[in-house]
C-alpha cells in the first residue's frame, strides 16, 4: 500500500527538514478533515509556516506544506480543543523515537492565569491505527483524534485521562541504532527458501515496502529473488546497501524522489529507484515536504475525479438503460400496428354482410373473399353497437393503428438515437482522465437535460486540447476527449482532412492533420489505429475504422453533440495497440 512508503525512515528525514521550525509560534490551527490538521506557525526567519498532520489511514503524514484549505463553518470540537491549549504556544522540539512512525511535537503553552507549561502533540503514522493526541505536562492525554477504549484494543488505549503510553517497540533492528548488528544480519542473511524483500520487511524496522524491494533488486538482480539464490558477493551487496542506507540516513545524503507512471504518480522515497524500469519515471524533487505536498494533492485529485466519473457513469447509465426500455416497449406498440389490416378487413367484411346482420349478435361468420377458396372467418362484434357502428369501428381501429405506426417509427428511431448518444458519453467516461475532462463531460450532459444545472455561480468554461499524437510520417493526429470537442473537432478542421470513426462503434472523433499533403498508407493505418484504440473496441481485433475527407462528413440538425453521418468513406481493418498508441502520443 502507498501510505507505507512513509516508512521510519522516511519520517525520520522528513522530522530532519523541521527542525528550523523550533522556535516558531502557534498562530492558528485548522481542521479542514476529520483526520487532518493544519497548524500555522509564525517565525522570525522566514514569516509564515503551515505544517500538515494527518492521522488519515492512507494518507498519514507530517510536513511543510504550501497547499490552500477549505475549512469548515464550524469548526470541530478536536480543532477549538487545540487552539485553546497550542495558540501562542512556542516550538521547543520536533523528535521521533528511534524509527518509529510516529513524530512527538514539544510545545511550551501558556494558559489564561499566565502559567507555563509543556504540552506535546503526537502524530502517530501507523495505517488504520494512526492518530493525533495531545498530552499535558504530566504525559496524560487530553484529547485524541481517534479515542481507543478496550474495545477496539485490549492493550493499549487512547481516553482523555489516561497517561499516553508508546505504542510497543516491535522486535526488530534498526538502522539507526543498531547498524553494525543491522549489517551482519544482513550479511548473513535468511533462509534459502526465504523471498529477500518479505524477509527485510519482518527483520527491519523503518523501512517501507518499497526500499526492500529495492535492497532485493539492487542485491539479486530480482525484486522477488529468495536468498538461495543469491550467492556470496551478492549477499555482501545485500549488506553493502544496508550499510549505504544507514549512512544515508544518519548523514543527511538523500534523495527526494517521486515515482510517476502513465503521468499519475504512484509512490516516493528517499533514494533513487531502478527496480521497475522503462515503465516508471523516476523523478526528483528540491525538498520532500514540497514532495508529499505535490503526492498527495494529485492523488487527492485523482480521488476527485475517480468519485466524479463514477457518479456520472451511474447518471449516464440510468438514463441509458431508461432510455433501451422505452425503445423496447415502442417496438412492442409498433408490433401491434402491423396487425391493422386485420381490423380494415373485418370492417369490408362486416359491411358486405350488412342485409343478413339483424343487430345484437356478439360473432359474424363470413366468407373472407379476400383469400382463395373464401374461408369461413369468425369476426367479433359488439352487441351493443348496429352492424354499421361494428364496421365503423373496425375501421377506426385500422386509421388509428396506421397514424401510430408513422409515429412510432419516429419515436423508436428517435429513442435508439438518444441511447446511442448516451454510449458514446459512457465511452467518453471510460476514457476520461483528469478533472477538467470530466468537468466537461458533466456539461455536456447538463445541456442535454440529462443532469440537472447547477444552482450556483456558473463555472467558467476552459478551453482544454484534444489529444495530439505524430504518425512515423510526421502527420498531426488529433483525437477528441468528449463529445463536444468531436463535434469542434470535425467542424473546426480543414475539409481537406481525414477524418476516422470505428463502424458502427462508439468512439472519439479522430482528425488526421494534412494540409493539402498525401498521407501514406501507413500513417492512414496508425491513424485508424488510434481510433480503434479510443474506442468501445479498444481490446479487440481486425476492429472496422472507416474514414473519409472531412468535407465529407456532417451533422444533422438538431443531432445529439458528437453525432455526424458521413458518405465516401473507406474502411481499414486494424487492432489497436497501447504499446503503439503511447509510442506516438504527443500530449
Amino acid at each position: 500500500m502507498v501510505e507505507l512508503s512513509l516508512d521510519g525512515a522516511f519520517l525520520h528525514i522528513v522530522t530532519n527538514e523541521l527542525q528550523p521550525l523550533i522556535g516558531a509560534r502557534v498562530d492558528k490551527v485548522y481542521q479542514p478533515s476529520r483526520e487532518e490538521i493544519v497548524v500555522s506557525l509564525r517565525t522570525f526567519r522566514d514569516g509564515g509556516k503551515k505544517i500538515v498532520l494527518s492521522a488519515n489511514s492512507v494518507s498519514a503524514r507530517l510536513n511543510l506544506t504550501a497547499a490552500s484549505f477549505e475549512n469548515p463553518q464550524q469548526p470541530p470540537m478536536f480543532c477549538m480543543l487545540l487552539r485553546k491549549h497550542l495558540v501562542g504556544a512556542r516550538v521547543l522540539a520536533i523528535d521521533q523515537p528511534d524509527l518509529e512512525r510516529m513524530v512527538i511535537l514539544t510545545l511550551q503553552c501558556t494558559d489564561e492565569f499566565g502559567e507555563i507549561s509543556q504540552k506535546q502533540l503526537v502524530l502517530e503514522c501507523m495505517g488504520r491505527r494512526s492518530n493525533l493526541v495531545l498530552l499535558d505536562t504530566q504525559g496524560r492525554i487530553v484529547e485524541c483524534l481517534r479515542r481507543v477504549d478496550a474495545d477496539l484494543s485490549a492493550a493499549r488505549q487512547l481516553l482523555p485521562g489516561l497517561f499516553y503510553r508508546l505504542p510497543t517497540p516491535l522486535d526488530k533492528l534498526s538502522l539507526l541504532t543498531q547498524e553494525d548488528d543491522s549489517i551482519a544480519l544482513a550479511r548473513r542473511g535468511g533462509e534459502e527458501e526465504a523471498a529477500v524483500d518479505k524477509w527485510v520487511l519482518d527483520h527491519y524496522t523503518g523501512i517501507s515496502p518499497l526500499i526492500a524491494r529495492e535492497l532485493a533488486f539492487r542485491a539479486g538482480g530480482a525484486t522477488d529473488v529468495r536468498f538461495g539464490a543469491l550467492n556470496g558477493a551478492q549477499r555482501e551487496t545485500l549488506a553493502q546497501e544496508f550499510a549505504d542506507t544507514a549512512s544515508a540516513i544518519k548523514e543527511d545524503r538523500y534523495t527526494p524522489v517521486i515515482l510517476y507512471r502513465n503521468s499519475k504518480p504512484v509512490d516516493f522515497t528517499y533514494r533513487l529507484i531502478a527496480q521497475y524500469g522503462a515503465e516508471t519515471q523516476v523523478e526528483t524533487r528540491e525538498d520532500f515536504s514540497s514532495l508529499l505536498d505535490e503526492f498527495y494533492d494529485a492523488r487527492e485529485r485523482q480521488e476527485l475525479s475517480a468519485r466524479r466519473g463514477r457518479e456520472l457513469t451511474h447518471a449516464a447509465s440510468v438514463a441509458r438503460d431508461r432510455m433501451a426500455r422505452k425503445a423496447e416497449n415502442l417496438k412492442r406498440d409498433y408490433a401491434a400496428t402491423q396487425k391493422r389490416d386485420e381490423f380494415r378487413l373485418r370492417g369490408d367484411l362486416i359491411t358486405a354482410n350488412l342485409y343478413r346482420m339483424k343487430g345484437g349478435e356478439r360473432v359474424l361468420q363470413a366468407e373472407n373473399y379476400y383469400e382463395d377458396g373464401c374461408p369461413l372467418i369468425d369476426i367479433p362484434l359488439d352487441p351493443l353497437l348496429t352492424p354499421q357502428q361494428n364496421a365503423a369501428k373496425n375501421y377506426k381501429q385500422y386509421n388509428k393503428l396506421k397514424t401510430a405506426e408513422f409515429h412510432l417509427r419516429e419515436q423508436i428511431e428517435k429513442a435508439e438515437n438518444e441511447r446511442a448518444y448516451l454510449e458514446s458519453v459512457l465511452q467518453e467516461l471510460a476514457q476520461a482522465e483528469t478533472e477538467q475532462e470530466f468537468n466537461e463531460i458533466r456539461r455536456e450532459l447538463q445541456e442535454t437535460n440529462y443532469l440537472k444545472k447547477s444552482s450556483g455561480k456558473k463555472e467558467q468554461k476552459r478551453a482544454f486540447a484534444p489529444r495530439t499524437f505524430k504518425t512515423s510520417g510526421g502527420f498531426e493526429v488529433l483525437v477528441g476527449r468528449s463529445n463536444v470537442q468531436n463535434d469542434q473537432l470535425t467542424k473546426k478542421s480543414d475539409k481537406r482532412d481525414y477524418w476516422f470513426h470505428t463502424q458502427h462503434i462508439h468512439g472519439s472523433h479522430v482528425i488526421l492533420r494534412c494540409a493539402g499533403l498525401t498521407p501514406g498508407d501507413e500513417d492512414l493505418r496508425e491513424a485508424a489505429m488510434l481510433a480503434a484504440y479510443f474506442s468501445h473496441s479498444k481490446e479487440s481485433s481486425g476492429v472496422p475504422v472507416d474514414y473519409c475527407p472531412v468535407k465529407f462528413v456532417k451533422k444533422p440538425a438538431g443531432a445529439r453533440p458528437g453525432m455526424v453521418t458521413y458518405d465516401n468513406y473507406r474502411t481499414l481493418y486494424v487492432t489497436p495497440e497501447e504499446g503503439l498508441a503511447k509510442k506516438l502520443f504527443i500530449r
